[in-house]
This record gives C-alpha cells, structure tokens and sequence, in this order.
C-alpha cells in the first residue's frame, strides 16, 4: 500500500521527467547541425545520458574541438560518480540492479531523492526520476533528431543557442550561497577571455578547473566549526565548579 510520501515521490519524480525530457529535442535537433548522424545522436544520448555533458560534447564538436570536447563532457560527467556513493546507501541496489542504478545516477533522480522523507520514498524518487528521464531524453532526442533533418539550420529557429539556455536553466537554482556565485562569475569570465586564445573546449576546462580549486579551498564558503567534543567539557562534566556558591552564576 502506497503511503502519502510514496506517492508525494512519484508525483515529484513524474513532473522532473516531463520538464526535463523535454530538453532532449534541442540536444537531437543540435547534434545534427552538429555533423552527427542519427545513430551516433541516439548512442550518445542512450549510453552516455548525462545532458551537461552531451551539449558540451557536441558544442566543441561543432566548434572543431576534437580530443577537448571529451575531455569537457567528461570533466562533467565525473559529478554522477559523487552521486553514486552517496545514492548507493540509499537505493542499495543488489545485483543486475546496480549498472542500472549507476546508469540513472543523474542531477534530477539525486536530487528527488534526497528530497524524500524516509527510505521507501526516497527509492521510488530515484527509480521514477532516473529510468522516466532516460526513457523521456532518449524519445525526445529521437523526435529531435528527425525534426533536425527536417528544419534544417538551427539557427533559424533559435535553437543554436539551446544548449547554452539548458546550462543556465540548470546552473541558475543552484546559485544562492555566496561561494556558488562567486565560481560562477569567475569560471564564466574566465572562460570568456581565454575564448580567442585557446582552442575549442579548453576554456571550458580551464574554467572548470578554477570551480575545483575555489571548491577545495572553500573561498567565501561557510566556515563549519569542529563537531569534535571539548575534552575540556567532558573532563569537567563529572566535577563540578566549587568556585562559586551554590545557586549563584558566574
């Protein structure tokens, strides 16, 4: 019997399936103009299926990049292997279970997940989240993939600057501490200079590396007091203060 957090979960993972399968038609549509073919565009988005890194993996493409739009889809492909040793713990996938756990291992399926009030709720977040994306991007990459042929040059239709809309829609509900909008700005900037100097995709990466290095050294990020105990506390906690009067306070 389905309780109310179950069904609060599927109702979050189905509207996360629906707003973001629908961002399967640009990547299609792109990856045509981009110079691949439909199979090699249906390939990427079934074995692949990571969205951030499949729009960087075909804007570099596009823009001549070669070996550096590997190594920026990658870069941000290694995010969903943070993910997975956290969400390990709580699908707890046995089995032949867990390659398809790590293969819907994503931003949104983490994401409802976590969401989720207790266990039961939290694995049905992930399964609906993750397996409904896969299948929605994958049919939509599909139909955007045949309309690409069809439309012609994206360009004409606004979609060549889909990808880098897709980037911000994701990027933007993340920037509320002040850290997060800090390597934002600075990554962006970055990257923005090195564009007439270096190849394609090597800004990027450059840029990437800067968000690693302000994120290991936690610049403007809260600073998190030790949770160890004062051993000063616990030694004095068995003896107590003789130095003031009874029911008087220092």
């Amino acid at each position: 019997m389905q309780t109310d957090a179950v069904r609060r979960a599927w109702r979050a993972g189905l509207s996360v399936v629906v707003a973001t399968s629908a961002y399967g038609l640009s990547f299609g549509a792109l990856a045509i103009s981009s110079g691949l073919d439909l199979w090699q565009t249906m390939v990427l988005s079934l074995l692949m299926f990571s969205g951030g890194s499949q729009f960087a993996f075909i804007g570099v493409m596009a823009a001549g990049g070669g070996i550096a739009g590997v190594a920026s889809a990658a870069m941000l492909g290694l995010r969903n292997a943070l993910y997975g040793m956290s969400m390990r713990r709580v699908v707890d996938p046995r089995g032949l279970m867990m390659p398809l756990a790590a293969h819907v291992t994503i931003d949104e399926s983490t994401a409802v997940a976590l969401a989720q009030p207790e266990p039961r709720s939290q694995r049905v977040g992930f399964w609906v989240t993750g397996v409904g994306i896969w299948i929605g991007w994958n049919l939509a990459t599909l139909a955007g993939a045949v309309l690409g042929d069809l439309l012609g040059d994206p360009k004409q239709w606004g979609l060549d600057a889909a990808a880098a809309a897709a980037f911000v829609g994701l990027l933007w509900p993340r920037l509320r501490a002040r850290q997060a909008v800090a390597v934002a700005a600075a990554s962006a900037v970055l990257a923005t200079a090195l564009l007439p100097v270096l190849p394609a995709g090597l800004p990027v990466i450059v840029a990437a590396a800067v968000g690693v290095v302000v994120g290991l050294s936690n610049w403007l990020g809260p600073k998190h007091e030790s949770t160890l105990p004062d051993p000063g506390a616990a030694a004095g906690a068995g003896h107590p203060d003789t130095t003031h009067p009874r029911g008087e306070h220092a």
